[in-house]
């Protein structure tokens, strides 16, 4: 079997990837190894995220499907001075702010319908388990497929195969075809989560309390929690934190949950009286990462398949999707025979990818390790470049870097760091910090000490 463009993923990064393709005139052939529809966190998007959907035509179908819509994040500190909120917003051509909505969403129904949508346009789905990928001459020349109808095995030759498995880090995994795949910054914390009903909510008189916003409650540095209306009655809350914490708790994954939706946070408990749980307790441990060299002959990682920072303020749904609307029409020039003579055709793509999520890092890292002056900047000193991060307007063609970003950067003692690493492809996909020493950086292992429910996360 042949096809110019072979996705291995059929999440929202692998579906709106190939509706974007379908848009360059190229039909993708998808390979996924689940059944839709699954459970999945990853549940908020972003201004930017929400502007995916509607350039896709999919904002009636997020409406109708009464998907909820987000106005905004509010993050409640340890205090009233430390609480603020950041309104959702979009930028007109003219650069103007204006107050707009996106989505939250049931991964489970969201997914299925993304697939459903890409296939409909006419994306070819495959349900299988990529094996290993193909070479020839240097260059990755598809992938071996597990078909789950026959378990029989079958190449499937591509042009470009585009890895769209999100955190599984299929092609990473594998080892030998991208670069080393590096710890994060925040590779020592996990996440533990289920789905409540029985929340307070807020009353809607405003868009800082609309009903369906992200509410964020922080407790102490990397200890923090998250909830996020799924639809009327059930709510996503997850509890983030040190895996050390975890375990010297010695508390089964459900009696540390439970207890930690009563004492992480007062504001977090009032809006949980009675602890209800209508999905298990799930969990995902070490999972920040950067993986070098993610882009080469014949393949490009999207999204979470290349690099995962930390989920507080929900950029992973929005990241993976947008760097799947950019890469659509360099495919379909690579494919026309640009770059073919180059040693990474999609160099320039990757420093694209990168310097955003930089951005998305310094942002994170400032708010962890400056949080008063972080929480000055969104209500007073720089609002409006605030709200343009928190959408997720964080590439160069978007005014990047602003004058916020410096300011973190140089509250990080990164503003020389940063430019000096992008002049070498060696150096900006290794971690901040250890990117001239990269020795230092640690490599990811696959091994935790914190039990797993995800099978999701394993080899696809």
């Amino acid at each position: 079997m042949k096809t110019d463009v072979l996705i291995i993923g059929g999440g929202p990064g692998g579906s709106a990837t190939a509706m974007f393709l379908v848009r360059e005139g190229i039909k993708p052939i998808i390979v996924e190894a689940e059944s839709f529809p699954r459970y999945h966190i990853g549940e908020s998007m972003t201004g930017a995220g929400g502007k995916v959907l509607r350039d896709l035509g999919l904002a009636d179908q997020m409406y109708k499907r009464k998907h909820p819509t987000k106005q905004g994040v509010k993050v409640y500190g340890q205090s009233a001075k430390g609480t603020w909120f950041v309104p959702v917003t979009g930028r007109d051509e003219n650069w103007k702010l204006f107050e707009w909505d996106t989505w939250q969403v049931r991964r489970s129904d969201f997914d299925k319908m993304m697939l459903e949508e890409a296939v409909s346009r006419g994306a070819t789905p495959i349900q299988g388990k990529a094996v290993k990928p193909l070479k020839g001459n240097g260059s990755i020349t598809g992938a071996q497929i597990r078909m789950a109808d026959s378990d029989k095995l079958e190449d499937i030759e591509s042009q470009v195969l585009l890895d769209c498995s999100g955190q599984a880090t299929w092609l990473a995994n594998l080892g030998g075809f991208t670069g080393p795949k590096y710890l994060g910054a925040y590779d020592k914390q996990i996440a533990i989560f289920s789905q409540v009903v029985n929340t307070i909510r807020d009353n809607g008189g405003t868009r800082e309390t609309h009903k369906d916003n992200t509410l964020i409650f922080y407790q102490k540095k990397y200890h923090w929690g998250w909830f996020i209306p799924l639809d009327e009655e059930v709510v996503s809350v997850g509890i983030v934190c040190p895996s050390a914490y975890f375990l010297d708790k010695k508390e089964s994954k459900r009696d540390f949950y439970i207890r930690e939706l009563r004492e992480l946070h007062p504001e977090l408990s009032r809006r949980i009286p009675e602890i209800k749980l209508v999905e298990d307790v799930h969990v995902i441990p070490n999972y920040s990462y950067q993986v070098n060299g993610f882009c080469g002959k014949g393949f490009i990682c999207i999204g979470d398949a290349h690099r995962f920072i930390d989920p507080i303020f929900s950029f992973g749904l929005t990241v993976t999707m947008r760097e799947g609307q950019f890469v659509a029409p360099i495919i379909r020039r690579y494919l026309e025979g640009a770059n073919r003579d180059k040693p990474n055709p999609f160099a320039d793509h990757q420093l694209f990818c990168e310097m955003g999520i930089d951005v998305l890092e310094d942002v994170l890292d400032s708010f962890w390790e400056h949080p008063l002056s972080f929480a000055h900047c969104v209500y007073s000193r720089y609002t409006e470049y605030m709200t343009d991060m928190f959408a997720g307007r964080i590439y160069a063609h978007e005014r990047q870097p602003t004058p916020a970003l410096l300011s973190f950067r140089k509250l990080l003692n990164r503003e020389g760091e940063r430019e000096q690493s992008y002049k070498s492809s060696d150096l900006y996909s290794i971690p901040i910090g250890s990117r001239y020493h990269p020795e230092r950086a640690a490599i990811w292992e696959v091994n935790s000490p914190v039990e797993t429910t995800e099978t999701w996360m394993g080899p696809r």
